[in-house]
């Protein structure tokens, strides 16, 4: 007898695992990956590094040095006090240093996936171009952030290590003490991020707009330039406020008495106006490009209606804004403006001077100092920029019938800073230095920088 088989026990299949969707690629790891991807660029990390030590290094060695850069603003004063280190900085990273790194920041965030060929790669674990355009932007900004902020804290520290803490001489003449003038120099900085930020935004809708085209890269570059050379020319008040670069300009407002903040705050409100409105427009780029075309090199088209049209829309609107607010459609160089900044200037600066031969004290309202300008010998309209300009300083001393007279040659510029040269009297503006009981010292009359106010508030005050 056989034995029957066993039976066979089939066992039940067991049921597939339900499948997880990835996990979602926050904005804040983006942010992380994209800063990382950024700082991790060695052309990023030479220019961290130079930020932060190049401008110490600089005012380090003109603190060694016997002729100082009088032609830039606040530069005759970098033996006298480290606050005037920073501004000098400023003054040069307006012009040259800032647009070029955002260039470099900026202007290459998205091109560079373009020429990696990436782009299919990133969509791919974040999914979504919003957060990928949103993390970019916040990792640039993180790192032009970082940079400003080298050079502003570099060059303040070289400053005050090098020369030390003492008062700086405004650009109305009067004496800022160190807290003061502390707090005068961060305002200027943080001033100067609003052009800044419009430069970067200028430096993505030319990253997105352009593809792998070098002129993304140089576009912020190229702006700030044409900016510069507008600031140059003889236009309209209204027109320079219109543009952002004046915010690198307006600044030197902050360091006369009274404060002159109201071209500084259009200044920065168009600024920030135009980072706005560029980067809101580069993000409608980015939202509607072509991720799948490898070749893809930018629409130029589509760069000139939705990037190009829109800014020249809104400078022409700031333009109209600020001359309906302001009295502003001339130069704002007027011959009343200059008088008073020139007599206000040297009245300060001679009580300095008094101070220095310890001879008796005098206040500015004894000394009732005025100024008679005149432009090209009085000929053809008393107004503008040009180094044409002559004045005559008189002023009254307590106890004494004679009136004094000094006389100088103005330059004024077309953003309405001036530089007074002295033209005697030799005993008062005649010498670059001084001899006191201490030693020689240098002339604070003998050549001066001023401001005259491009926004004529003297009815106000």
């Amino acid at each position: 007898m056989t034995a029957s088989p066993a039976p066979i026990v089939v066992a039940p299949k067991p049921e597939p695992a339900p499948t997880s969707a990835p996990a979602r690629v926050t904005v804040a790891r983006g942010y992380r990956f994209e800063l990382v991807k950024l700082v991790s660029q060695w052309r990023i990390r030479l220019l961290v590094l130079g930020c932060w030590i190049v401008p110490a290094v600089f005012v380090a060695g003109v603190s060694q040095q016997s002729t100082l850069p009088v032609d830039t603003l606040f530069g005759r004063w970098m033996h006298a006090t480290g606050w005037a280190a920073p501004l000098v900085m400023l003054g040069f990273a307006g012009t040259w240093a800032l647009p070029l790194l955002t260039s470099v920041v900026a202007g290459d965030i998205f091109a560079s996936e373009d020429r990696l060929g990436s782009w299919r790669l990133l969509l791919v674990a974040v999914r979504s171009p919003r957060r990928i355009f949103v993390a970019k932007a916040l990792a640039g900004l993180t790192v032009i952030v970082l940079l400003v902020a080298g050079l502003a804290v570099s060059s303040t520290v070289g400053g005050l290590l090098a020369v030390g803490n003492h008062p700086l001489v405004g650009l109305d003449g009067h004496l800022l003490s160190p807290g003061d003038a502390a707090w005068r120099v961060l305002l200027a900085w943080v001033a100067a991020l609003a052009p800044t930020l419009a430069l970067a935004a200028i430096g993505l809708l030319g990253s997105i707009a352009l593809g792998r085209s070098p002129m993304g890269l140089l576009l912020p570059a190229l702006v700030a330039i044409v900016m510069q050379v507008a600031q140059m020319l003889p236009l309209p008040v209204a027109v320079r406020l219109a543009l952002p670069g004046y915010a690198f300009i307006s600044w030197n407002g902050l360091f006369t008495s009274p404060t002159q903040l109201t071209s500084l705050l259009i200044a920065v409100a168009v600024s920030l106006a135009w980072a706005v409105l560029a980067t809101v427009l580069a993000y409608v780029l980015f939202q509607r490009r072509d991720f799948t075309n490898l070749a893809y090199d930018g629409s130029g088209r589509r760069a000139l209606t939705v990037g190009l049209l829109p800014l020249v829309g809104l400078t022409a609107l700031s333009v109209a804004a600020v001359a309906a607010s302001t009295s502003s459609m001339g130069s704002g160089i007027e011959q009343g403006q200059v008088q008073r900044s020139v007599a206000t200037a040297f009245a300060h600066l001679y009580r300095m001077q008094t101070d220095q031969l310890h001879r008796p004290g005098v206040t500015e309202a004894q000394l009732r100092a005025t100024a008679t300008c005149a432009k090209s010998a009085g000929k053809g309209a008393q107004e503008g920029a040009g180094n044409d300009w002559r004045c005559t300083v008189s002023w009254h001393l307590p106890g004494v019938a004679v009136t004094g007279t000094a006389i100088y040659q103005i330059d004024i510029t077309s953003d309405g800073r001036f530089v007074a040269d002295g033209d005697g009297p030799k005993e008062v503006n005649g010498y670059f230095l001084l001899r006191t009981s201490t030693g020689d010292a240098p002339n604070p009359l003998w050549q001066f920088d001023g401001n005259v106010e491009l926004l004529d508030t003297s009815s106000k005050g």
